[in-house]
């Protein structure tokens, strides 16, 4: 039987004596694809840290392939998980395809470079995520959007069984937003990634993912099929809003 792609086991995170997670207990299994949604402050994107091996939790542990995570290397756990974050800083120039092949770096035998292979990949990354119109472009000189889809290549030319993503549609508009959660959608169905995504978005999060973690103050408050994880009474005690946005976030993204 086939353990979980991914497992976090009671990991609790505290900063500064303050609880940032408390006791969260999380399985990702093969070829699934979670949304992780929550409030400001509810701890997303450090149990996404948490789980990419960057943060150490205070108490708890996390499991990549049955293997605990404190315990590979890094370019190990690069071969088998790719992360996109919000965004991040380019210290120097580089051309977009240059970013993009970034993600090859993990499999790239030492001293010999690219391989046809990896050349192969990053090209039908750029294709696939639809970067073609960028090539030869400084990937500093972008919109915050374009930069985005650009780390989203990236990590799909990395190739890695398993996705974490942090805000993917964050910076980008509402045509861009839908082509890469159908992006994500394809890459779980058809590739077989497990993905975790953050998002705020509920709509996006209830039409493109079958499975919902809602956060709330560190603790998970709800796991399960969006009807379930994202009811009415819940949406209004935990986000503080109407239920109906959801609904017409969810008709939104169709």
């Amino acid at each position: 039987m086939t353990g979980p792609a991914l497992a976090a086991d009671g990991v609790t995170v505290e900063a500064r004596g303050r609880p940032i997670l408390r006791d969260v207990t999380l399985r990702l299994e093969p070829r699934e694809r979670l949304a992780l949604v929550g409030p400001n402050g509810a701890g997303k994107s450090t149990l996404l840290r948490v789980l990419a091996g960057t943060l150490r939790p205070t108490a708890g542990r996390v499991e990549l392939d049955g293997v605990a995570v404190s315990t590979l290397e890094r370019g190990s756990i690069a071969r088998r998980l790719a992360v996109v974050p919000q965004q991040a800083a380019l210290p120097f120039a580089m051309r977009v395809e240059e970013v993009v092949a970034l993600g090859r770096l993990p499999h790239e035998a030492p001293l010999r470079g690219a391989r046809p292979s990896d050349r192969a990949a990053v090209a039908g990354a750029i294709e696939r995520v639809g970067l073609g119109h960028l090539l030869g472009r400084d990937a500093r000189e972008l919109s915050l959007g374009e930069r985005q889809l650009v780390l989203l290549a990236m990590a799909v030319a990395q190739a890695a069984p398993v996705l974490l993503l942090d805000e993917p549609t964050v910076h980008l508009d509402l045509r861009h937003q839908v082509e890469a959660m159908e992006l994500l959608r394809d890459l779980n169905e058809r590739d077989g990634t497990s993905i975790v995504a953050v998002l705020h978005d509920l709509g996006l999060a209830a039409h493109f993912f079958d499975r919902v973690v809602v956060l709330d103050h560190g603790r998970v408050v709800a796991d399960g099929p969006p009807r379930d994880a994202l009811r009415d009474e819940l949406v209004r005690d935990v986000f503080g809003v109407d239920p109906a946005i959801v609904r017409l976030g969810t008709a939104r993204g169709g």
